[in-house]
């Protein structure tokens, strides 16, 4: 038998014959199957194996699918004032992809052992902890009759799924054109969301972004839109040429105007501190000065009908049951609820205050932080405490290390937007809201790559490490 090419070593021959016998496989399984069954297996396998030869191509998927992707309803939520309202299980186009993505690059860590596994980075540790903190509350739960199983385990994969985004961008980001790359894409996915968004505005109601559903989640779209806007100023702040900060300035015109037409007030709350962020962080503050005076100037007079009704709302809604008054002021009966939330989930923690009920194992409740504390307990709590701390440690230092310019204005806007997002998080379930948080970790692994001080300069980036070292440091 004559011998292989030197151009074709062994792993490359396993490769192909691998790829040769999925494709027969393949072949014999979807003759099988509908039209409709077989293009849905033909499509992952194809996408299967971009993602094993190409893992860059499979990143741009990725962000194109986490806000333009359908979703799919598994089971319908519970009736209202249930132990399950409001968590029908739904999975998106984007959650299958994502799965089909991890899969392909587990196999292609296996074939090519010298990939290593996952880059050492100042996260893992405290993301490790917090995986760990709600698989055992929700194993907690499960047997003690809290927590259904599936639903339970479910929410537990949806919760950390876009911890994998993370650690594929960190893995694979290795040269500053790629970054670029990755920037024009989050970028032209963030034009299509807006854009989608106003064309909803002339029909009126709140705008949402695409495959939402019948109801659709404005809430949703405010936070991503605040982390988007953020990094959008920050790049057309800092950006040194004229036409890319007019380019980047075009974009935040067409974000904003769909987070004003979102009317989501925890949003709008968001979107101030986000902004004192920017102005404290950013080195050229002119332009962002010179918006915010000129918003302060006439936003009064053209601020849409909408929003100032949406405002009057808030204090101004009827006498109904169930509204909150504070300080002499009635709140409408959405802002009650949020204050009610935190009463009950309060109530609720003191039942089980060490490990709290298990992810699904309380009554749902829209405030993020309480949230977590019912659902985890103090540990589980005090680990997504510390790992909101590291994510401000890394952002300040990815912000201290970066070059002057479009990265650091990347890096500002990334650290305001973070800011944006912690506020939204008191009032929406921000941090386990895939469509804010995909994107969000997307962006974490660019500045956790921007702020390592080898990309773009030269230097050789750290090897990724195996699954006994995951926890460790090594990025000085």
């Amino acid at each position: 038998m004559p011998a292989l090419p030197r151009a074709l070593d062994r792993t490359q021959a396993a490769t192909l014959l691998g790829i040769g016998t999925l494709t027969l496989l393949l072949a014999l399984f979807v003759s099988h199957f509908t039209p409709g069954v077989a293009l849905a297996v033909g499509l992952g396998v194809a996408l299967f194996v971009v993602a094993f030869v190409h893992t860059e191509a499979a990143l741009h998927i990725i962000i194109l699918s986490m806000l333009l992707s359908p979703e799919i309803l598994l089971s319908q939520p519970a009736a209202a004032g249930s132990l399950e309202a409001s968590r029908g299980v739904a999975i998106r186009i984007e959650d299958v992809t994502l799965v089909i993505v991890g899969f392909s690059w587990l196999t292609r860590m296996a074939v090519y052992k010298q990939l290593g596994l996952i880059r050492q980075t100042p996260l893992n540790g405290a993301i490790l902890l917090y995986a760990v903190s709600c698989i055992v509350s929700t194993g907690l739960g499960i047997l003690f009759g809290s927590v259904r199983p599936v639903t339970g385990l479910f929410f537990v994969l949806k919760y950390l799924e876009y911890f994998v985004v993370y650690f594929l961008v960190v893995n694979h980001l290795t040269e500053e054109r790629q970054l670029k790359r990755f920037l024009f894409t989050v970028a032209l996915t963030t034009a299509l969301v807006s854009i989608f968004a106003l064309a909803q505005i002339p029909a009126g109601g709140r705008v949402t972004a695409p495959f939402e559903g019948k109801e659709g989640e404005p809430n949703t779209l405010g936070g991503y839109l605040v982390f988007m806007l953020a990094i959008l100023l920050g790049l057309a702040s800092e950006s040194p040429g004229l036409y890319s900060r007019l380019g980047w300035l075009w974009l935040s015109g067409l974000a904003f105007l769909p987070l004003l037409y979102s009317l989501s007030r925890a949003s709008w709350l968001a979107t101030l501190p986000m902004l004192l962020t920017l102005l404290l962080t950013l080195q050229r503050r002119g332009l962002l000065l010179g918006l915010l005076s000129a918003a302060l100037l006439v936003g009064p007079l053209l601020a849409p009908e909408a929003v100032i009704q949406r405002i009057r709302y808030t204090y101004a809604q009827p006498a109904e049951r169930g509204q909150v008054e504070v300080g002499g002021v009635r709140l409408d009966t959405s802002t009650s609820a949020r204050f009610e939330s935190w009463t009950e989930g309060l109530a609720g923690w003191s039942q089980a205050p060490i490990f709290g009920h298990g992810v699904t194992g309380f009554r749902f409740m829209d405030a993020q932080y309480v949230r977590v504390l019912v659902e985890t307990g103090l540990t589980g709590f005090a680990v997504f405490v510390w790992l909101l701390t590291r994510l401000v440690q890394q952002a300040r230092r990815s912000l201290t290390a970066a070059l002057p310019g479009w990265r650091r204005g990347l890096a500002a806007g990334y650290l305001a937007g973070m800011v944006g997002v912690m506020v939204h998080g008191i009032g929406a379930n921000t941090f386990i809201i895939v469509r804010i948080m995909e994107p969000f970790w997307f962006m974490t692994g660019v500045i956790v790559v921007l702020g390592s001080g080898w990309i773009g300069h030269g230097t050789t980036p750290p090897a990724a490490g195996s699954a006994a070292r995951l926890v460790r440091v090594r990025w000085s």
